[in-house]
């Protein structure tokens, strides 16, 4: 979040100031502040204010005391398992929430382009917040999709923009399974294995899933503590999201209908991971893997 600054007593302010003073940097904090001026949602992370000086820029936001999700799957939290099932369906629901605001609710949309666990923050409460607008793109009203230069991070990109530079809100979709399957696994959207071999969490996840052994996915450090209803009917949600083919996945509106509703066991009739739909989530493992191998190269 950059520096972190105590104000008005014991108030605390997170402050990031730009690394670089060059034309990409300042198109990044342009964007950012622009788009923070815009969004007013309790699942985005609000500006404070800026700053802008001869050799310096600043952007001031509120202190979110639980860091971000990524230090509690991967990081300095992620040993305390302050991040309990209840705890990440909260997270999953509010960053959807989040990105629907985005897509749906504020004009002009607004693609984020880089949905990661690092740029989902959780306050006092574990309530998240979706975070850094710098790669994010405002579409134009009747405009579906943009060709433009790939910005984000290698493993919750989609296919198609990560191959040919198509970006949509489909984009933030997938980068939101990948996230919800993190979520649920504790594992990185990448791993490395012995001999360097790089796996995704989509190829890791396909084996367990296409033989329904949805308990072998979860998080070991959860400790069995989860709903296995909510388990299954998450990572079908999250398979939805990662298709190949981005006219295939829901909207963002579809997906906080389905993890609203994923107590009520009629869910699964939409979205059980069988016929067609395990189908897609085999192409898209194998797409996500020529990407990986092209990155090598």
């Amino acid at each position: 979040m950059g520096s972190i600054f105590s104000c008005c007593g014991s108030e605390k302010i997170a402050v990031k100031k730009l690394k670089a003073m060059n034309s990409k940097a300042e198109m990044e904090f342009a964007v950012e502040v622009e788009v923070l001026g815009r969004v007013r949602h309790k699942n985005l992370l609000g500006l404070r204010g800026y700053c802008v000086g001869t050799d310096q820029r600043l952007i001031v936001y509120d202190y979110m005391p639980n860091l971000s999700l990524l230090s509690h799957l991967h990081g300095q939290y992620s040993k305390e398992v302050q991040l309990d099932w209840k705890r990440r369906m909260k997270v999953a629901i509010g960053s959807a929430e989040g990105l629907l605001y985005l897509h749906h609710e504020v004009t002009p949309h607004i693609i984020h382009r880089d949905i990661k666990a690092s740029n989902v923050l959780l306050d006092s409460d574990f309530e998240p917040l979706v975070a850094d607008f710098g790669f994010a793109k405002l579409i134009p009203e009747g405009v579906s999709h943009m060709t433009t230069r790939v910005k984000g991070t290698l493993g919750y990109l989609a296919p198609e923009y990560a191959m040919w530079g198509k970006v949509s809100q489909s984009c933030d979709v997938y980068s939101y399974g990948i996230l919800l399957l993190e979520l649920v696994t504790g594992r990185k959207p990448i791993e490395k294995l012995q001999g360097g071999v790089k796996v995704t969490i989509t190829e890791w996840a396909e084996p367990y899933i296409t033989k329904g052994r949805f308990r072998d996915l979860v998080d070991s450090k959860l400790r069995g503590n989860f709903d296995e209803a909510q388990v299954k009917q998450a990572v079908n949600i999250a398979a939805l999201c990662v298709q190949s083919d981005p006219d295939r996945r829901p909207d963002m509106k579809e997906v906080v209908g389905l993890l609203k509703v994923m107590n009520n066991n009629y869910i699964t009739i939409f979205v059980m991971m069988n016929g067609m739909n395990e189908q897609w989530f085999l192409v898209t493992i194998k797409t996500v893997s020529e990407l990986l191998v092209l990155s090598d190269t």
